[in-house]
């Protein structure tokens, strides 16, 4: 049975909520779908995603590079190779950043570059390779690779009970 959220709508003639009409829009779960078996890690992998942190910092983009490969880009400007870690765990490209403080006895007057950590996570499908990484003019990007599914076709025999 679907879940239902309520959501206001925004006027087309105006950026503010309206506050007098609201739409029901059906939350779906793949339990809604009897005949799709197996895919209760997906669903999974879908909240935890929605549910992470979508801060804005620091920006990035994904980019399709051919049909089976991808680049991620990450503007990490201020950090070097040595604050930077990438990781796969459990199916997410984890990369984190962490400054060190090098203040070396500066005093700042304004100090508007901020030595600021992040995590950045992607869920990464089945088949999905994280190959190089590479850093160039405050730019990282983390390129990756899809494994062309092989066609598989199995016959099973059924058994007299």
């Amino acid at each position: 049975k679907p879940q239902h959220m309520r959501l206001p709508l925004r006027d087309r003639n105006s950026t503010s909520l309206c506050s007098k009409r609201t739409k029901y829009v059906s939350k779906l779960t793949l339990g809604s779908y009897p005949h799709m078996l197996g895919f209760e890690q997906l669903e999974r992998l879908l909240e935890r995603s929605a549910k992470s942190g979508n801060e804005g910092y620091p920006p990035y983009n994904i980019e399709q590079t051919s049909e089976v490969s991808y680049r991620i880009t990450l503007a990490v400007a201020g950090f070097c190779e040595e604050d930077l870690a990438i990781t796969v765990e459990d199916r997410q490209l984890v990369i984190r950043g962490r400054q060190g403080d090098d203040c070396d006895g500066r005093v700042f007057l304004h100090r508007g570059i901020a030595a600021r950590q992040f995590q950045r996570m992607f869920v990464l499908a089945d088949g999905v390779d994280v190959g190089e990484a590479v850093m160039e003019n405050g730019l990282l990007h983390v390129d990756l690779s899809r494994s062309r599914p092989e066609t598989v076709v199995q016959t099973i025999n059924i058994k007299k009970g």
